[in-house]
């Protein structure tokens, strides 16, 4: 098996007053931010009449120059800044410093429904215990044209080939929540330092064998299409994409990863019938 070396890191920030580490069926939100004071104030608008409340919501402070930490703490939220830039650098940070055992993460520019976290906490809870949890994205803003861009090929682009790349469905960073127990395995093996990679596509990939991710085609959030209103600004998204798949293949080549995590699954299909024999 390819393994990326282990990475040296401090311990996960200790616990403050009102959540216990770990606390069974608590939920950390996680939002980077850089920025971005007017999204944010609608992202923390909806989690605020979220009819399963979180326990606890992060923004992290990518180096705003704008009010973005002034919204999210009058909005109750905990600031917690990253001063290295990059989408990867200030989610490590926030999932580093959350206290839940789901970190459900969300960008700046999400606006999700009502019961986005009673569903994702339902999902999760269900007999299969998947790993993660995942859904696509509805766009707002832009054009028409734009929107049908952003939702049909660059998302559903997205789900449908690194599917099959990975053989199962990657991670959307707009949507999607993690169980804090894996990331605690995951945060020094993923290039979580990189600012050049797309830090969705980088944590799904580097999911152990045995991990899995449930994709609910229902579990929509919707988001901004405004990284969709130039061809040039779809071309830097698409370059990253690229360029996180030629890193990821070179330490852990796609054949390799999905045999893995094949026998991994089928180990553990038969590990449970064999159980269920025994009973």
């Amino acid at each position: 098996m390819t393994h990326r070396i282990q990475s040296a890191l401090p311990p996960r920030s200790a616990c403050g007053p009102g959540l216990d580490s770990g606390v069974m069926g608590s939920i950390s939100v996680v939002i980077p931010c850089l920025d971005d004071a007017a999204m944010l104030r609608a992202c923390l608008a909806a989690l605020a009449v979220q009819t399963r409340p979180a326990d606890e919501i992060i923004v992290v402070d990518n180096g705003s120059r704008d009010d973005s930490a002034a919204v999210a703490r009058d909005a109750g939220a905990r600031v917690v800044t990253e001063p290295r830039r990059g989408i990867w650098p200030a989610t490590a940070a926030g999932f580093d410093a959350a206290r839940g055992e789901l970190l459900a993460r969300l960008d700046a520019d999400s606006v999700p429904p009502p019961d986005w976290l009673a569903r994702v906490e339902r999902r999760m809870a269900e007999a299969d215990a998947p790993t993660a949890i995942t859904g696509p994205g509805r766009f707002y803003g832009g054009t028409a044209f734009t929107r049908w861009v952003a939702r049909h090929l660059y998302i559903g682009g997205y789900f449908w080939a690194i599917g099959i790349l990975l053989g199962h469905p990657p991670l959307f960073g707009s949507n999607y929540a993690l169980r804090s127990e894996a990331w605690r395995e995951l945060r020094g093996i993923v290039h979580r330092d990189r600012a050049d990679v797309h830090d969705d596509l980088d944590l799904a990939w580097w999911l152990r064998p045995g991990m899995s991710v449930a994709y609910e085609r229902s579990l929509v959030v919707d988001v901004s299409a405004r990284p969709f209103d130039s061809w040039a600004a779809l071309g830097r998204r698409l370059r990253m994409a690229f360029h996180t798949l030629a890193v990821e293949w070179r330490e852990w080549p796609a054949l390799e990863r999905r045999a893995e995590h094949r026998e991994a699954a089928t180990g553990t299909a038969v590990a449970d019938e064999g159980d269920q024999a025994v009973a």
